[in-house]
């Protein structure tokens, strides 16, 4: 998706053979790369996937939340979402902003992620394409959308990128609160009327398939990608994405079933000789249509943010004219 030129990997360990040895000696010291240093493009690249992604999923993933604002049930409801789609918002721009730093060997800027996220180049977060038909859906994607999000941002706390590292750090601490907000609402739900329980069982029912693609597929010839390995050689990450999914089950299914929920999966079961939760799979040629921009809320959400971009081009434009002046 991102290779904008220049010398690949491969090239770049045969040129510089000392400095490749120098960077992964001191990735594996524990030792902060920033963004003045020197990095082969491999790791770049892998960079700029990631926290491009990530930082355009927060931005889409306020969406769907931003839709409950106006029917939110009651005012204490309403400002705690605006709260948290604020918040989003500020994780969208303080990700982008760390992403900026290592596109600028390419000549490209925030501004071109934006429009990459418009031409369909760069991709958001499957679970930001789909719809929140009830406010069960809202509560959903606080407490199980975004509980499944601080497993997998916890997981890169320490990456081996300073800048992501930090801003990881400021971000988790939010989601938490984040997440509290979503089980706040379900937990009302669960706890009221056999109707508001019919509809967080429906919810439940609806989202299932998301949340397991949320962590990606567990190897890489279901999607065609690689940066689940070079995530973990350059230690970006930890665990693998199957890793992560088995902790988001070890978390939230005793939680989901002590609430008399049920999920939509016959098969599911916990293993003790395996110690791992036993799941079917869900559909990744169908994973593959809805990160392609063919999910089922994928076209509309895009145009709101053509929308806004287009609407705003007078921000960027005053800005550019002040900076051009001092």
């Amino acid at each position: 998706m991102y290779h904008y030129g220049g010398a690949l990997a491969d090239d770049y360990i045969e040129e510089d053979e000392e400095k490749y040895a120098r960077f992964m000696e001191r990735i594996e010291a524990g030792e902060k790369i920033e963004a003045d240093d020197w990095m082969p493009n491999e790791y770049r690249e892998t960079l700029i996937k990631l926290i491009s992604m990530h930082g355009i999923s927060e931005i889409m993933g306020a969406l769907p939340e931003k839709e409950w604002v106006p029917k939110a049930p009651t005012l204490k409801r309403k400002l705690g979402i605006m709260a948290k789609v604020q918040d989003e918002m500020g994780h969208g721009q303080l990700l982008l902003r760390v992403a900026e730093d290592l596109l600028k060997p390419y000549g490209k800027n925030r501004e071109s992620l934006m429009l990459d996220l418009l031409n369909g180049d760069l991709k958001f977060h499957n679970v930001f394409h789909m719809p929140t038909k009830t406010w069960a859906d809202a509560g959903m994607v606080g407490w199980l959308v975004d509980g499944a999000a601080i497993i997998s941002q916890t997981n890169m706390l320490d990456a081996s990128y300073g800048p992501y590292q930090r801003a990881l750090q400021r971000i988790c601490k939010e989601e938490v609160f984040h997440a509290q907000h979503g089980e706040s609402i379900i937990m009302a739900l669960a706890e009221g009327t056999e109707h508001q329980r019919a509809i967080l069982q429906d919810s439940l029912n609806r989202w299932w398939p998301s949340l397991l693609m949320f962590f990606g597929p567990a190897n890489a010839s279901t999607t065609g990608s690689s940066k689940q390995e070079a995530t973990t050689k350059y230690r970006i990450r930890k665990n693998s994405n199957e890793e992560l999914r088995q902790a988001f089950l070890d978390k939230y299914l005793p939680r989901v079933f002590s609430l008399g929920l049920t999920v939509p999966d016959e098969t599911v079961h916990y293993n003790e000789e395996k110690q791992q939760w036993v799941y079917q799979q869900p559909d990744w040629n169908e994973f593959k249509q809805i990160i392609g921009n063919n999910g089922p809320r994928s076209k509309e959400r895009l145009r709101l943010r053509e929308i806004a971009y287009e609407n705003n081009s007078w921000v960027r434009q005053a800005l550019a004219s002040n900076a051009a002046i001092s």
